[in-house]
């Protein structure tokens, strides 16, 4: 009997295999060069809304003018793509350059971690430096435990959107959808909405990236509170409940927060402008620097769990009974 006649890759089982491969492809290619391909897009997106979110313009101008931005940007990316697969004679592979636009900087780790060391080393000024790339918010007035809340914050809400929801978004729907979230993350990005200029411009990418999210977060979120089973799971869970069918990630917040017993959220600072946001886990101690690193393995954790269950899953829809 040989492998064939017990193993047949079906479709699920070379997308998994694909993720696997592009995954590690894509951290050992971060290790050695720092490199963002959709850079290019980020800039289209500032000159974009330069052009079309006019300052005189109405709020109800602003809001069409933004979902018209989005359906112009990405319609034709999104049509050229599809019909290009046609011409191209190895599907797999361009299925595996789609993915991999698609996902996130795999840097995260060693960016937050530099972030630790430098706190620790009371090199408050050079933290806030190599944080301020990764996260909206002013980072110039902020104290070592503000600078340890954010790093924690960007750790996870980034491995999220630009990691985790991309995977389950290839698994369920293929690469080009996982792309073009991608797309429309990036432009939720430039236009956030905790910017004044584009409270009402951004708001279309900002409500459908939360519709997209809203599924593989909470996949993300449970498994994290199932590590926790034999400990808090049941307190966990009740503390998190009232957040889970909200159109934001207040649901994995709150748990991150729970699980590392730190505060997250609060006030910050967007652009010299105070926003007052939910307080996660109030009565906790505020985060440390040891935090951070604590952090990056419990989101470590989640994501070893989620491939030992992908990979099982493949190996088992893989199986052919022999006749």
């Amino acid at each position: 009997m040989t492998i064939d006649t017990l193993f047949e890759l079906n479709n699920f089982s070379y997308s998994v295999l694909i993720l696997v491969v592009v995954v590690i492809l894509k951290a050992f290619v971060t290790r050695l060069v720092s490199h963002e391909p959709l850079r290019f897009f980020h800039f289209y997106c500032r000159q974009l809304s330069n052009k079309v979110n006019k300052p005189e313009n109405s709020q109800q101008q602003k809001k069409i003018a933004g979902l018209i931005a989005i359906l112009v940007t990405l319609l034709p990316l999104t049509i050229i793509l599809w019909l290009f697969e046609d011409f191209v004679a190895v599907t797999e592979l361009w299925h595996a350059l789609l993915l991999y636009l698609a996902l996130g900087s795999f840097g995260l780790k060693s960016v937050t971690k530099q972030i630790a060391q430098d706190l620790v080393a009371n090199q408050s000024y050079q933290a806030k430096q190599v944080l301020s790339p990764l996260t909206l918010r002013d980072t110039d007035k902020l104290s070592p435990i503000g600078i340890s809340k954010a790093a924690i914050e960007v750790q996870l809400l980034k491995t999220l959107q630009q990691g985790y929801v991309v995977a389950c978004l290839y698994l369920l729907f293929g690469p080009l959808t996982a792309l073009c979230y991608r797309l429309l993350l990036e432009m939720h990005y430039c236009w956030n909405v905790k910017l004044a200029k584009y409270e009402a411009f951004g708001g279309a990418a900002k409500a459908l990236v939360e519709i997209i999210q809203w599924l593989p977060v909470r996949l993300f979120s449970l498994l994290l509170l199932m590590l926790s089973l034999g400990k808090n799971f049941l307190l966990f869970w009740r503390l998190s409940k009232p957040y889970f069918f909200q159109l934001n990630n207040n649901f994995a917040l709150q748990l991150f927060a729970l699980v590392l017993e730190i505060k997250l959220g609060g006030v910050a600072m967007y652009n010299q402008h105070k926003l007052r946001r939910i307080s996660f886990n109030d009565l906790a101690k505020q985060p440390q620097v040891t935090d951070i690193i604590h952090a990056n393995k419990e989101i470590k954790l989640v994501i070893y769990l989620s491939f030992i269950m992908l990979i099982s899953l493949a190996i088992i829809s893989g199986v052919v009974r022999p006749t």
